[in-house]
């Protein structure tokens, strides 16, 4: 059994190393540098309630419509005053014609009112073929009801541009219809790496709200090197199989908001990252006060919530609640590996419920995937300050699996009211080179978090 095989939630990267560049990347939407407000809604147009005052973590939550909400990492700007329609600019929305330059031409002309409030794009009911665009600063992206964007399938719509700093080596194609890159990537006949569907890049107060999401060929949702990003009510769909489709990862990037999602996917439906090994450790780019909350769908060879692998920048103040997880490998995955360095402190995960998932919670080590030959055996990754309570389980295959690393730090760990209905032949947790407590748990948890009495930090923690 090869590695693929073995591990189909790793990235490949390595076996497709002719190239160093990647592929332009959108839904086709991608945002480059953008330093200003924008937003991608769909009908209803969501609205946040309140401006944001910078919060750092959940506990400044507001309240929207009775529910806890961290919509205030966004900034309202109000309407555009300026609106224009896709079919100004040549568009066609039959499903056949290339709207490429019709997108392009469009945000050129939204970029002329960047410094006078910005203005508004609209899609209108069709089916809008397209290959990749940028955003720009101070933009509304808004998609009608029944409004599609849809991905060319020609590879020439889709130019490769320079690699993220934080990840190395990279190649790329990338298609917004994803089954001929799943194709070609099962078949071992890629000439580059996949791209992603929507990627943000440099950018801050993005707000993208009622949209589905379908078939990316890689990554779905990749806010990278952001900040002030709310992503809400958002479907995110691609066949359960489908290799590394991702639904939201954010990466490098601080305040990010996800909220009331629903994911269907073949990885991670929601992956924290920052970072490949050497070019993560160098740049030194966390990420940062992230909020997941409302999240529910399904992945069967993956988790429902991932931190890492790739976490070389950092990874701190993460908080996950109310996740509902099903028919999946994972509810809740720390990845980390020799090589990567970096950190992952001060995580929060709260309100779990799961059915017939096969590890319920698990760190994990050893996936031994590098962009090149360039990493440090000697970087170690850190885990500090993992707080977990209020999860239930049934039809659990194992008991949770934590495997630290040798010589790494993983101290810290709290477990708090946690029951699971083990259907499999594995009811006995399994740890190694961890260290925490652990209390009202069942099944009764491993040796390496012993409870300390009633004074303990773990069982008066909030």
């Amino acid at each position: 059994m090869d590695v693929q095989e073995k591990h189909p939630c790793l990235w490949r990267w390595h076996r497709w190393q002719d190239g160093l560049r990647r592929p332009s990347v959108v839904l086709i939407l991608g945002a480059i540098a953008l330093l200003g407000w924008s937003s991608l809604q769909s009908t209803p147009a969501w609205v946040a309630v309140a401006p944001a005052a910078a919060p750092a973590t959940a506990k400044h939550d507001v309240a929207v419509a009775g529910r806890r909400s961290c919509v205030e990492f966004y900034r309202p700007v109000g309407p555009r005053t300026v609106v224009f329609s896709i079919k100004e600019f040549g568009g066609v929305g039959d499903g056949r014609t290339s709207n490429t330059e019709a997108f392009r031409r469009a945000v050129r002309r939204v970029g002329e009112f960047g410094d006078k409030g910005g203005a508004q794009l609209n899609v209108p009911p069709g089916r809008w073929l397209t290959g990749s665009f940028n955003l720009t600063s101070n933009l509304t992206l808004f998609l009608e009801k029944d409004a599609v964007i849809l991905g060319s399938q020609d590879p020439e719509e889709w130019p490769v541009i320079e690699p993220l700093p934080s990840y190395g080596r990279q190649n790329g194609s990338i298609d917004g219809q994803g089954k001929m890159w799943w194709d070609l990537w099962w078949n071992r006949t890629l000439k580059h790496t996949r791209g992603h569907l929507l990627e943000l890049v440099n950018s801050e107060n993005i707000l993208i709200s009622n949209l589905t999401f379908l078939n990316s060929p890689f990554w779905t949702i990749h806010p990278v090197y952001c900040s002030n990003v709310v992503l809400k009510n958002l479907t995110v769909l691609a066949p359960v199989h489908s290799p590394n489709t991702d639904g939201i990862d954010p990466d490098s990037s601080s305040h990010v908001c996800i909220e009331d999602c629903y994911i269907e996917s073949g990885d991670d439906l929601v992956a924290v990252k920052s970072g490949w090994d050497q070019y993560g450790i160098a740049m030194a780019h966390p990420s940062s006060n992230i909020v997941i909350r409302r999240v529910s769908g399904t992945t069967p060879t993956c988790s429902g919530v991932g931190i890492g692998s790739e976490m070389s920048g950092g990874v701190s103040s993460v908080v996950v609640e109310d996740l509902h997880v099903w028919d999946s490998a994972a509810a809740v995955r720390l990845k980390t590996d020799v090589g990567r360095g970096g950190y992952i402190t001060n995580v929060t995960v709260t309100n779990v419920t799961m059915e017939r998932v096969k590890i319920p919670i698990r760190f994990s080590r050893g996936s031994n995937d590098h962009p090149d030959e360039g990493w440090d055996p000697k970087a170690f990754p850190r885990v500090k300050g993992v707080r977990i309570s209020n999860v239930v389980g049934f039809d659990v295959d194992k008991a949770p699996v934590l495997e630290g690393i040798e010589g790494a730090v993983y101290e810290d760990v709290c477990i708090r009211n946690f029951s699971l209905s083990i259907t499999g032949r594995e009811p006995k947790w399994h740890c190694e080179f961890v260290a925490g407590e652990a209390y009202d748990v069942s099944p009764s948890p491993c040796l390496q978090l012993s409870s300390n009495g009633s004074s303990s930090w773990c069982r008066h923690s909030s």
